[in-house]
């Protein structure tokens, strides 16, 4: 879990965006790095194919203020979203303070929407979590194409209780990245406080 640095005076947590190939995990990233001050942020870290697909991790660490006079600082993950990459994600997840599972919106993208939140269930059970009592948020990415479910069926896969906060996005102008952002690290930063 999150890592305190005392010399520092730091304390470090791991975000995680989760989600199929594709769905848009970095480019979540990406506009995050471009709107965020510059000395905000730690350099960015992305390891990609031919492809444009990332293969480990991009690498962020965000300044969110002080707990008890310690400064937050996140570091925010994607995770490959192609299957064959299963070992990277279990790495990647190692230690996760919270995860934002990006969904995406296109109706023939269902399928990949359900085997990617089972995979997520899958490797954080492995490793002694449950995504059921960790900080979690869900957006619902590509909102803006013509062929994008409707709101309900994306929940009924994704957030079928409807317990976590979910929203709307367009990651690549932006729509609903910082909300999602605010919300997983309000989130990881109350769980912090209560002790979690």
């Amino acid at each position: 879990m999150s890592f305190i640095n005392y010399s520092s005076r730091e304390i470090n947590c791991k975000i995680v965006y989760y989600g199929p190939g594709l769905c848009g995990k970095t480019t979540n990233l990406q506009y995050i790095y471009a709107k965020t001050n510059p000395e905000a942020k730690g350099k960015m870290i992305s390891l990609a194919t031919e492809t444009e697909r990332t293969l480990f991790f991009d690498f962020l660490p965000l300044s969110l203020g002080e707990i008890r006079g310690f400064k937050t600082r996140f570091h925010l993950y994607t995770v490959p979203g192609q299957v064959f990459y299963d070992a990277s994600r279990k790495l990647i997840l190692k230690g996760v303070d919270g995860v934002v599972f990006v969904g995406d919106s296109q109706v023939e993208r269902m399928e990949a929407n359900i085997e990617s939140i089972e995979n997520l269930r899958v490797n954080l059970a492995e490793q002694g979590y449950d995504l059921d009592k960790l900080p979690y948020c869900v957006q619902y990415n590509k909102r803006d194409l013509p062929n994008a479910a409707p709101l309900s069926d994306l929940r009924a896969i994704c957030n079928p209780k409807q317990s976590v906060p979910d929203f709307e996005a367009v990651a690549t102008t932006g729509v609903g990245v910082f909300d999602t952002l605010k919300a997983v690290a309000k989130l990881v930063l109350t769980e912090l406080k209560r002790g979690g």
